[in-house]
């Protein structure tokens, strides 16, 4: 969502005369647009404004410095105590307003905030801008925020509540990055899944969108297990255009831990809405998110985890120890020792890692079906990835971006396929 956000504001730029520039030195303005969902990433954004200013040192016009994004919404004026080298900061639901806050900064040099939450006005907005984003792959915003209160995530104090754009301005939209290239649509939401404007939900709005000519693929994240409904698990048979790889997260296969987290299900639930997916879709796989270390966490709640990830099998995963963020209901909880968090995060990825392989080496000797993107910079090897979402790098140098090729894998490591194609 955060590169989605970005190449919108890119586009707003564009409005008041600023171009994108490669080099550090010769830009007069930089735009930070920062994540909030776990400590390291917040950590990293002033880190980095450091090395800027540092770069930039003996400059004899200091350029405008923009905060944007989750850490903007969280810490608002605050972070002009924490850095005084930041012009402006503005929240996700507000960097609408971006061309306003730097012209009047531009004539006046007055720091300014806006973390305003009118996210619908927002999207209003965005309708004046074009979407110039030229990419095969694209990514485009459908939903906001979240009401789900997960007892760890800080995501419905940055983003605000649930919020669905109106259908016409995501089809007018995704239109126009077809015609600029785009062949796949990644449909994004902090709660996806949730999607509902007025009685369009997410299946029927993936129906308005597949006969959109020229597309080729749709997907869509991140979803919450208790969202899907059987139109949803259904969309999965009857839509040939959407993928048969979902990202669902789990966080813990510990019921007893799912309740702490609050996250209104359990791990019998989650596993019972794998079998109704498969069972629509036998060729279905599955990704996920998993949190270890959350404070309670007891090593017989770590091999119910465990446990549930050789179960489903999943094809790719993101785990992490569990992060405190200011805000949240968790932070106060008594927290679980950071060595013993480590160590568990270390089986539970070594184990996470094992699947994704396997499921790799499952690939060699088999055709798939690869979207090609670009060249890679070795030149002589293409870039495109098959319907799970997995890189496949394939022997050759004519590229013919946006078309679907028939690929055979020869070969594979833990993050990437490599093959020869079959049809030019």
């Amino acid at each position: 969502m955060n590169e989605y956000d970005s190449n919108r504001i890119s586009d707003l730029m564009s409005s008041i005369d600023f171009t994108k520039v490669s080099e550090i030195e010769s830009a007069d303005c930089f735009i930070f647009n920062t994540c909030h969902i776990r400590e390291k990433a917040t950590q990293k954004v002033y880190s980095d404004i450091g090395k800027i200013k540092k770069i930039l040192r003996g400059k004899n016009k200091k350029p405008i410095f923009v905060l944007a994004g989750c850490v903007a919404q969280a810490e608002s004026s605050i972070v002009f105590e924490k850095s005084d080298f930041v012009d402006i900061v503005v929240g996700p639901q507000a960097y609408h307003t971006l061309p306003n806050l730097i012209k009047n900064y531009l004539e006046g040099q007055k720091k300014t905030f806006n973390t305003d939450l009118n996210v619908s006005e927002k999207f209003d907005s965005l309708e004046y801008y074009k979407n110039l984003s030229s990419k095969v792959s694209s990514f485009i915003t459908i939903q906001e925020g979240c009401d789900k209160f997960c007892k760890f995530c800080v995501v419905p104090y940055t983003r605000g509540p649930e919020f669905s754009r109106h259908p016409d301005q995501i089809i007018n939209e995704i239109k126009t990055l077809v015609n600029n290239g785009a062949r796949e649509i990644t449909l994004l939401g902090q709660n996806v899944s949730g999607y509902l404007h007025e009685k369009i939900n997410l299946a029927s709005l993936i129906k308005k969108i597949s006969p959109i000519q020229d597309l080729k693929r749709i997907r869509f994240t991140t979803s919450h297990p208790n969202d899907f409904d059987e139109d949803l698990i259904n969309i999965f048979r009857d839509e040939e255009k959407l993928m048969p790889q979902l990202h669902l997260p789990v966080q813990s296969g510990s019921n007893k831990i799912l309740n702490l987290m609050n996250r209104k299900h359990t791990r019998e639930f989650y596993l019972e809405l794998i079998y109704k997916f498969k069972k629509v879709r036998k060729n279905m796989e599955f990704s996920s998110d998993f949190i270890v270390g959350y404070p309670g966490e007891t090593e017989e709640d770590f091999k119910d985890t465990l446990d549930l990830v050789e179960t489903v099998k999943f094809s790719n995963s993101f785990s992490f120890i569990y992060s405190q963020r200011p805000g949240t209901p968790a932070v106060d909880y008594q927290q679980i020792p950071k060595e013993i968090a480590k160590t568990r995060l270390e089986i539970l990825q070594n184990k996470l890692f094992n699947l994704q392989m396997k499921f790799n080496e499952s690939k060699i000797n088999t055709k798939t079906k690869v979207l090609l993107e670009n060249i890679t910079k070795k030149g002589n090897q293409l870039f495109g990835r098959n319907e799970y979402m997995q890189a496949v790098f394939i022997e050759g140098t004519k590229s013919f971006p946006g078309t679907e090729a028939e690929v055979f894998i020869n070969s594979c490591t833990k993050n990437n396929l490599f093959g020869t194609m079959i049809n030019n």
